[in-house]
């Protein structure tokens, strides 16, 4: 049972109320997002939780915000996008996540696909957002603490594949762990970054550019 402190935690108040949570919907929908799927979970999933209290006000800004380690927690267009593109041609049951940073992604995909499997490199980050999984009861994602670029080959292969780091070009081992008839969505490139879409066919991989973006590079290794 859920406790009158958590509803309001998860519910949110002030600036991070349900009325804040539509303006910034309506801001999505305004900008292309179109998918009535991926709108209804991001009006729903507590995107404040998954910041600092310091920086939870400002959740619902259509901005990406810090969350340490240099890393960021991704502007919601972005998400929304990523994410639509992601479902464009059905839903894919096992989804693989480069990148679980604060886990608001992982979130989003944990409501809308069967399982996710989430790779963070930097420990810390993995931990905080295990626990955001347990609070909202997210029981469908794995995680995995280990080099991003690497995926999760024991895991695989995955229908989908989402990148929130991006590579300065796409590695091979995330190529293969993607099944037949699968897609990949991932940003690409140094100072200049395009975001691109990947689907496995049987003649081989179709690649399409989709927009610029901008998001944090993928690195090697692990931090603990």
């Amino acid at each position: 049972m859920v406790t009158a402190v958590n509803r309001v935690d998860l519910n949110g108040i002030g600036m991070t109320s349900q009325r804040t949570r539509e303006r910034l919907i309506q801001r999505l929908v305004d900008q292309g997002i179109g998918d009535q799927r991926v709108l209804d979970v991001i009006r729903t999933t507590p995107r404040h939780l998954f910041l600092d209290e310091a920086m939870a006000h400002r959740a619902y800004e259509d901005v990406a915000l810090p969350i340490g380690f240099q890393q960021t927690l991704s502007q919601p267009y972005i998400v929304a996008r990523m994410t639509e593109l992601l479902l464009q041609h059905g839903t894919p049951q096992r989804v693989l996540e480069i990148g679980t940073g604060s886990g608001y992604q992982t979130a989003v995909l944990a409501r809308l696909v069967e399982e996710v499997y989430s790779v963070e490199r930097i420990k810390p980050l993995q931990q905080r957002a295990r626990q955001r999984m347990r609070k909202l009861k997210l029981r469908n994602v794995s995680m995995n603490h280990a080099d991003g670029g690497m995926g999760w080959p024991e895991r695989g292969p995955f229908d989908g594949i989402l990148a929130a780091a991006a590579p300065e070009r796409i590695p091979e081992e995330l190529l293969q762990q993607l099944a037949p008839g699968g897609r990949l969505v991932i940003p690409v490139g140094g100072d200049k970054q395009h975001l691109h879409v990947v689907d496995r066919t049987h003649e081989g991989f179709e690649t399409t550019v989709v927009e610029a973006v901008r998001f944090v590079p993928l690195r090697p290794g692990t931090v603990r």
